[in-house]
């Protein structure tokens, strides 16, 4: 992850010395965002995405309040949200075949769609919908308002967590795929610095939360056991 962080913050620096050899102003955007390379190179959101960051947080603490974080009330919550939830025995190491990791898991296409919906008995599929994957048991609780803040901000819209933001993520960040990085266009880049705010969102809340309730020195290292890019 730190590798390819380096290299993206060399991505932005080139753009930026590029621009600045030709003194023109460049800007780059999607729908969500934009980048300016000029006096340096800034990535802003618009307005909408801003007060969506806004209300994610102030909701997430709302239910938190009300159910003191308690992952199983938690769940119950996201169920009533028509979001699929399964427990599975042994649920670690079936999506380590795949890569993924226990809790929310986002839209899947192709084979990793099809492994999916036949763990979790849903048939035949080629394209899953976002889901729960956990095993039976104790949920550890931070490591689950994790999840629980991203399945929020997937829930109210933000972007980062559509099928090629999340592939992209995970391919460069969380699985330190050593491909060239040098074949990533602004879209890409883009994409993935929606899909790493995301995750910073959630392990910023969930460090806050911990810091009020009762300060634990290890949630930074269950966070990090999560996959997040806590940077």
């Amino acid at each position: 992850m730190a590798d390819f962080l380096n290299e993206l913050k060399y991505f932005f620096k080139s753009l930026k010395q590029k621009d600045t050899n030709n003194k023109i102003q460049t800007s780059y955007s999607n729908k969500n965002s934009k980048l300016i390379i000029g006096a340096g190179a800034n990535v802003t959101i618009n307005a909408k995405v801003k007060k969506n960051i806004e209300d994610v947080r102030s909701s997430v603490s709302a239910i938190v309040k009300q159910t003191d974080a308690n992952p199983n009330k938690l769940l119950e919550y996201i169920k009533a949200s028509n979001t699929p939830v399964y427990r599975i025995n042994n649920a670690d190491k079936l999506l380590n075949l795949i890569c993924e990791e226990e809790g929310l898991i986002c839209e899947q296409r192709g084979l990793r769609a099809l492994y999916l919906s036949f763990i979790t008995g849903e048939g035949f599929k080629l394209q899953t919908k976002p889901m729960f994957v956990l095993r039976e048991g104790i949920i550890e609780k931070y490591y689950f308002l994790h999840h629980f803040y991203r399945w929020y901000s997937l829930k109210l819209g933000l972007p980062g967590f559509d099928y090629n933001s999340q592939s992209k993520f995970k391919k460069y960040l969380i699985h330190n795929t050593k491909e060239d990085t040098k074949r990533l266009n602004i879209s890409d880049i883009l994409d993935i610095q929606e899909a790493i705010s995301r995750d910073q969102e959630a392990t910023s809340f969930v460090l806050q939360y911990t810091k009020e309730k009762d300060g634990s020195k290890n949630v930074m290292d269950k966070i990090k056991n999560d996959g997040g890019a806590s940077i």
